[in-house]
């Protein structure tokens, strides 16, 4: 005797199973972005640190802290290359404080557009403060 049942899914439980990937992907994507974000945020602060500690090598010789706007002047003044991890998403300037050679502020500007405008800028200065707190 032949069975001429067909085995194989049914449109309705097809439809479940897109649903429910649709509904662990809509819980799931959310959680990635804010992943991201935080990891660029923590790559961004780690630059920011190791610019810091070379800033505190330069004093010790130039007796001054050096200045950088560009990713050029990083690698010509600070001796260090802004990561393409880091510069992708922020721009990177260090100054100083009121024209004062002895102090600096560091800054990491999100890039506009980016996935890091919610976080604002990124500040480190050489008493080691760093604003927003919230963000450290």
């Amino acid at each position: 005797m032949k069975s001429n049942a067909h085995r194989g899914f049914t449109l309705i439980e097809l439809m479940v199973v897109v649903a429910i990937i649709g509904i662990l992907a809509a819980v799931a994507y959310p959680s990635y972005v804010q992943y991201v974000i935080k990891s660029n945020r923590a790559t961004a602060q780690a630059f920011m640190l190791s610019v810091a500690n070379k800033q505190e090598q330069i004093l010790l010789d130039a007796r001054e802290y050096a200045t950088a706007s560009t990713n050029a002047e990083f690698a010509s003044n600070l001796k260090l290359a802004v990561p393409s991890d880091v510069s992708r998403y922020y721009t990177m300037t260090v100054a100083n404080v009121g024209g004062n050679l002895r102090t600096y502020v560091i800054s990491a500007a999100p890039i506009s557009g980016g996935p890091q405008v919610a976080d604002g800028t990124l500040t480190l200065d050489n008493a080691g403060v760093k604003v927003p707190s919230t963000k450290w």
